[in-house]
């Protein structure tokens, strides 16, 4: 099974109050799962790799055998394909995590940079993680 996540950060200030939403499809566009939280401040750049960690960590218990993660973050996207450095320190201990995950991860892993618009669940929840402070449960 494939299974197609939509993912996003939000933060207010850049850097300021922070939230994530991670919604998770199948193949047919049926929503299985979706997650949202408030990772405390940070930046908008630290928030979207927090909800990819997130995201990364959830297609595990999905089982899935293919993971297409959907980014409106061009930086995010880019550095992960290796086609951008990671330059600043803090983004590069996230970006370390994202490649430890996939080390261990049981699923083929795909990830594609979508225009914001088609992103607007994803950022609706990471707008609420921040407007709610739930703290993030993963």
């Amino acid at each position: 099974m494939t299974v197609h996540a939509f993912t996003d950060g939000a933060s207010r200030g850049n850097p300021g109050e922070a939230g994530i939403g991670v919604v998770l499809k199948d193949e047919k566009g049926k929503k299985i799962s979706s997650v949202f939280g408030f990772v405390g401040s940070t930046t908008n750049n630290v928030a979207e790799y927090k909800a990819l960690i997130v995201c990364l960590k959830l297609a595990v218990s999905m089982k899935c055998d293919s993971l297409v993660v959907h980014s409106d973050s061009e930086l995010m996207v880019r550095q992960v394909k290796g086609e951008y450095k990671v330059k600043d320190p803090e983004i590069r201990k996230h970006f370390q995590d994202v490649f430890a995950l996939l080390e261990k991860a049981p699923y083929e892993f795909e990830i594609l940079h979508i225009a914001r618009d088609d992103n607007a669940e994803a950022d609706r929840l990471a707008n609420l993680g921040i407007e709610t402070r739930r703290p993030l449960k993963v």
